[in-house]
C-alpha cells in the first residue's frame, strides 16, 4: 500500500467474495490513479464502503461501517455500494451518514466517475498502475455476476439483477497474471457461478470449459469453486475433480434440509436430489468435501421441518455449515408471510445446528489421521510458533516448520484432530491428494 499521495481512500468490505474481489478491483484503481490506501480505521479523506445485504444482521454492519466512517472523520466523503446500497435505493432510502450511493451495476465505472467529477477528491499525481500484493496465497477471480433464481427469501436478484458472464479472455488474462504475481491458488467466484456461459453475456464457452482452460494455462495454481448450486454440479465438473484439475471441495448451499420448505423457498431441488448428489460426489472423489449454508427459521420451517435440516446434514458429513438466520428481505416473496417464528427459537435452531456442525465436522477431519496431503502454507506463522494452511480440500492443518515455507507447497502428514483442526508434521514422502493423474501437481 502507498502512503506518500495527498488524498487518502480507505476501504472495507461487507459480504460475499465478489463483493471482496470488487473491493480488490476498485481498491487498485484508486491505487492507479494516485490515492494513497490506508487501513480502514485510520484516517482518510474518502471512505468506500462496499455493503451487504443478504440478512438484516448483514446490513446492520453495512450501515455500522457508514457511521463509524463518519464519526472518525467528519469532514471526509464517505462512499457506499454493493447490495445494501442497492436495496435502498429500491426503496428510494438514503443510508444516513453516506455522501454518495452508487449503484451496484457498474459500481466501479459509476464509483470512478463518480469521484472523478470532485476536484476535492483529485490526487495529486498518477502513479499508474501497481501488482497486487503478494502477501496471501489465495486470490479470488470472479467470472459471473447476476442470479435469475428468485429464492423467495433472497434480495439478490433485486440487487444483482443482470446475468452476465466476463469473457474468457480476460479471465484466462487474469489468472495467469494473479500466478505471476505469487499466487497459489485461484478461487472462482460468481453470484450463480455454474451459469457461466454464452447464454449469459461471454460470447465463449461454458463453466466446465472456462476451468479446463484456466487449468490448463496455470498449472501451477490449485483451483477452487467458492460456491455453486447443486443443480450446476454436472458430471463433468466432478470429473475435473477426479482428475485433479479441481480441488475435492465443494460448498454447495443446502439452505433447507426439508423437501416442502424447499419448495417455499422456491430452491429447485429436494431432500432426495442433495442427498443424492452427495453420495455420488463421495463416490466418485474418494476425498471430496463439503460444506455448505443453512437457514434456520424460514417462515415454514417447523420442529419437524428442522430436524429434517439435520437429518441431512448428519447423512451428508460436511466439514463446515454456515448457519444464518431468516430475516425479511424488502421486495421478496418472503417479506409478505412476515417473521413468524420467535427469535429464541431460531437462537435454539441455529445453536442445535452448530453443535452437529461441529461434531460432523470433526468426524470429517478424523477420515485423513494418518494420510499425508498437500497444504498450501500461509503467510504468517501463528502465535503458538506453528504453520498452518490448507490441505486441497478444505482442513485446516498445523504443523511445525521453517516460515520459509510461507506461500508454498508442503506435504504433511495429519495425525491428531482437536480445536477444528488437524495437527502434523511435516513428511518427506509426496502428497497423497490433487496429484493429476497427467503426473503434474
Amino acid at each position: 500500500m502507498t502512503h506518500n499521495s495527498g488524498v487518502r481512500a480507505a476501504f472495507t468490505t461487507l459480504g460475499c467474495k465478489v463483493n471482496q474481489y470488487e473491493t480488490q478491483r476498485i481498491l487498485e484503481t484508486f491505487e492507479e490513479a494516485g490515492f494513497a490506501v490506508v487501513p480502514f480505521d485510520a484516517a482518510a479523506d474518502v471512505y468506500v464502503i462496499n455493503t451487504c445485504s443478504v440478512t438484516s444482521i448483514a446490513e446492520s454492519k453495512s450501515r455500522y461501517a457508514v457511521r463509524r466512517a463518519r464519526r472518525a472523520q467528519p469532514d471526509a466523503v464517505v462512499v457506499v455500494t454493493g447490495c445494501a446500497t442497492q436495496m435502498a435505493l429500491n426503496r428510494e432510502e438514503h443510508i444516513p451518514d453516506a455522501d454518495v450511493m452508487v449503484p451496484n451495476p457498474d459500481k466501479l465505472e459509476t464509483l470512478t466517475a463518480t469521484l472523478r467529477a470532485r476536484p476535492d477528491l483529485r490526487p495529486i499525481a498518477v502513479v499508474g498502475p501497481r501488482p497486487r500484493s503478494t502477501g496471501r496465497t489465495r486470490a479470488t477471480l470472479k467470472v459471473q455476476d447476476g442470479c435469475s433464481v428468485f429464492c423467495s427469501y433472497c434480495s439478490i436478484p433485486y440487487t444483482r439483477p443482470r446475468m452476465e458472464s466476463r469473457p474468457a479472455e480476460d479471465v484466462l488474462d487474469e489468472a495467469e497474471r494473479l500466478v505471476a504475481m505469487g499466487y497459489r491458488e485461484i478461487v472462482l467466484t460468481g453470484v450463480l457461478i455454474g451459469s457461466y456461459g454464452p447464454q449469459t453475456g461471454s460470447g465463449g464457452p461454458d463453466f466446465e470449459t472456462l476451468v479446463e482452460q484456466i487449468a490448463d494455462r496455470c498449472p501451477g495454481a490449485r483451483l477452487r469453486i467458492s460456491s455453486i448450486e447443486m443443480r450446476q454440479v454436472t458430471d463433468r465438473l466432478i470429473g475435473l475433480m477426479e482428475d485433479g484439475r479441481v480441488v475435492p471441495h465443494l460448498h454447495i448451499p443446502l439452505q433447507s434440509g426439508d423437501t416442502d420448505v424447499l419448495r417455499d423457498m422456491n430452491r429447485p431441488y429436494t431432500q432426495a436430489d442433495y442427498l443424492r448428489l452427495v453420495e455420488r460426489l463421495h463416490r466418485r472423489v474418494p476425498d471430496f468435501v463439503l460444506t455448505m449454508d443453512v437457514m434456520v427459521g424460514f417462515p415454514t420451517e417447523t420442529a419437524e421441518r428442522f430436524e429434517s435440516t439435520l437429518h441431512v446434514v448428519r447423512e451428508t458429513r460436511p466439514l463446515k455449515v454456515h448457519a444464518f438466520r431468516f430475516s425479511p428481505r424488502f421486495g421478496t416473496p418472503a417479506d409478505a408471510w412476515g417473521d413468524p417464528i420467535e427469535p429464541t427459537v431460531k437462537q435454539a435452531r441455529a445453536e442445535a445446528l452448530n453443535a452437529l456442525s461441529g461434531e460432523v465436522g470433526d468426524g470429517v477431519r478424523r477420515r485423513f489421521l494418518g494420510r499425508t496431503l498437500r497444504v498450501l502454507v500461509e503467510g504468517k506463522v501463528r502465535r503458538d510458533g506453528l504453520l498452518e494452511g490448507l490441505t486441497d480440500n478444505y482442513v485446516e492443518a498445523r504443523f511445525a516448520g521453517s516460515p520459509q515455507l510461507a506461500r508454498s507447497y508442503a506435504s504433511v502428514r495429519l495425525d491428531e484432530a482437536r480445536e477444528g483442526a488437524c495437527y502434523g508434521e511435516i513428511a518427506i514422502d509426496r502428497p497423497g491428494l490433487l496429484v493429476r493423474k497427467s503426473g503434474s501437481a
